[in-house]
């Protein structure tokens, strides 16, 4: 059995939590000497550092909410001035304000450290050659998993999202043996391929590192089965660094790394921790973060852990596959996509109802976002202006949401209204 940190990676379950208490006591203490928000934070709930001892007063802290991302734009939560950040990443926020993620030099070595631990355990070595199809820039799937590629030795070829054909051309040309992208944007690429007269199962490619999306065990299959790889599940957000944890080779769930991520299953109502393999929403606390660590940070997806230790030897809790979201987010081509946002274009829009639906579906394997409008009376009937109104909203829609959406405009009225929380979403998608 390969491991690329061996010592760690196997080390007794015992002494794992022995470091992850030591970890947090010192995280605590970081962040209270360091992050004006957390001091505050902290003191508004009466905590001390000196009153965390170990990880079992983890639930002696309060939580932390996206929306402190959010209210403290761009840089408010960060425990390092700029001038220890070698790099930022930013997602999009609800508001036109991103999300702004910033990393020290360690940060980024420990986030290719998470990944290179996760490559080596599907069994990649320096001998393979990793495509690397998620988009690169503001958001975090394409950098990590370069770096996770180089630090393993592996060659990596950064073709980023996009341009389809050249994918397909390099894959063959150059003999690669691994992709990272989206899982439907893989589908589409078995096809596109397949009209060309290349066979992606008769390439050398052996493995499929797939997330960013919702998937499910018979996508697996079905990816499996028409290509003729091994399909890998990967989990990450943007707070956190991007994807991070990887599955092993028995595909039985995503290793979390103990000595750098304490990851909590709660019950969303009462806050409670569940049971192991029951579902609730996952909690986070980055253990080694320098530029932005996180306390107990709600992330919002909904799955369950087995803490058991896995058929390849490794002894970290393993995170089975996603279930869903406990708030109204909703991932199209791997990006997050809130119903706020569409709200916030769409009210400063005279022309049009702030009622609107979003119906995603998924079409020759990739997702279609079709935003359905109401369409109030306008002062002119020219089809001319129609069209215009039409490009100007999906102009404002791309430029907060970084996705190509299309409107769609329907009647006054016929958006179905609801006395309680609006229904904003329907998925298709049959995943």
């Amino acid at each position: 059995m390969a491991y690329w940190n061996p010592e760690i990676e196997t080390m007794d379950q015992k002494d794992l939590r022995q470091m992850q208490s030591e970890k947090l006591v010192k995280l605590v203490k970081y962040v209270y000497d360091n992050s004006p928000f957390y001091k505050k934070r902290f003191d508004e709930f009466g905590i001390r550092p000196e009153d965390i001892k170990s990880i079992d007063d983890v639930t002696k802290l309060p939580f932390t909410y996206k929306t402190d991302l959010r209210d403290t734009y761009p840089t408010g939560m960060f425990c390092v001035p700029n001038t220890e950040v070698v790099r930022f990443h930013a997602s999009s926020g609800t508001t036109g304000k991103p999300i702004v993620v910033g990393y020290t030099a360690k940060d980024l070595d420990s986030w290719a450290e998470s990944l290179a631990r996760g490559l080596t355990a599907i069994g990649m070595t320096n001998d393979d050659i990793l495509q690397v199809s998620y988009g690169y820039g503001l958001f975090t799937g394409g950098l990590g998993l370069h770096y996770g590629s180089e630090k393993i030795g592996a060659t990596t070829l950064p073709t980023s999202s996009g341009n389809t054909e050249r994918q397909i051309t390099l894959m063959n040309d150059l003999d690669v043996t691994a992709i990272c992208c989206t899982p439907s944007y893989f589908s589409y690429l078995i096809e596109a391929a397949e009209k060309t007269g290349y066979s992606i199962k008769n390439s050398k490619l052996k493995f499929g590192i797939f997330g960013a999306e919702p998937w499910s065990e018979s996508l697996r299959q079905r990816i499996e089965e028409r290509s003729g790889i091994k399909a890998y599940d990967v989990f990450g957000t943007s707070e956190l660094s991007g994807p991070l944890f990887i599955e092993c080779a028995e595909q039985k769930g995503m290793h979390i790394w103990s000595d750098m991520f304490l990851f909590e299953i709660l019950d969303s109502k009462t806050g409670e921790p569940v049971k192991e393999g029951e579902i609730g929403e996952l909690v986070v606390t980055t253990l080694i973060k320098e530029a932005l660590p996180l306390i107990r940070y709600r992330v919002g997806d909904l799955a369950s852990m087995e803490y058991s230790v896995c058929k390849c030897g490794r002894t970290h809790p393993r995170l089975m596959r996603l279930k869903g979201r406990s708030d109204d987010m909703i991932i199209v081509r791997g990006i997050n996509v809130f119903p706020a946002q569409i709200e916030y274009v769409l009210v400063k829009i005279p022309e049009v109802s702030p009622h609107f639906m979003i119906v995603v579906d998924r079409i020759n394997e990739l997702d279609r976002m079709v935003v359905q409008v109401e369409l109030l009376d306008m002062a002119s009937d020219k089809l001319d202006d129609y069209y215009k109104l039409k490009s100007r909203i999906e102009h404002e829609l791309k430029s907060i949401t970084n996705l190509v959406a299309e409107v769609e405009f329907v009647d006054p009225g016929s958006i179905p209204r609801s006395e309680g929380k609006a229904k904003r979403v329907i998925d298709k998608r049959q995943i």
